[in-house]
């Protein structure tokens, strides 16, 4: 028996589509498998210790290159923290990275220093020249670029630091060919 509607306007009786349910499979509970090893022992270092939420997750990124949606989960599960406290923690710092980031890391110092001799201009070059904004990763998983508050070499400004080494008193167009000569994945620099 299908429920009928009455078309005001005739008066007449008009049939109601049924509702169409969505179909969801359920996968299972993706947390019922116990972390990795090396996640594991990660979060059992630092059991019972209510105040190392940043050390843990320090340890995480260390040992991953980022914080992943399921690690940040399983440290909620294993160590009693909300999960929205660590991703409140997690989206304060901006070290933190919640992508994996891409092979070379180029951050641009923005403190006043290097603002006053032209990191402006050379984090606008690297976004124009690597066609992304900060905090994002090329397609090709090469780069990301990220901005720092202040790197701490504030008589090297303007200061540009890529991977772990920092380069000072540098302008654009030549950290637009550091960028340039940095290896690919076949180990080659560009052309």
């Amino acid at each position: 028996m299908t429920a009928k509607a009455q078309n005001p306007a005739s008066g007449a009786q008009a049939p109601r589509d049924k509702p169409k349910l969505r179909k969801f499979a359920y996968r299972g509970n993706p947390l019922a498998q116990p972390p990795s090893e090396d996640l594991a022992e990660i979060i059992e270092a630092h059991r019972g210790r209510p105040d190392a939420l940043i050390t843990v997750l320090e340890d995480i990124q260390r040992r991953f290159g980022y914080l992943g949606e399921r690690q940040l989960q399983y440290v909620a599960r294993d160590l009693g923290f909300p999960l929205a406290r660590i991703y409140g923690v997690v989206t304060f710092y901006n070290w933190f990275l919640l992508d994996p980031p891409g092979k070379h890391q180029v951050k641009v110092c923005r403190g006043t220093a290097c603002h006053v001799n032209g990191s402006g201009l050379i984090l606008e070059r690297l976004k124009e020249e690597l066609g992304i904004a900060v905090d994002e990763t090329t397609p090709d998983g090469r780069f990301t670029l990220q901005t720092v508050a202040c790197v701490g070499a504030c008589s090297l400004a303007a200061v540009v630091v890529i991977g772990e080494e920092s380069h000072g008193r540098v302008g654009a167009e030549e950290v637009l060919d550091i960028v340039a000569s940095l290896p690919d994945d076949d180990g080659e620099g560009e052309p």
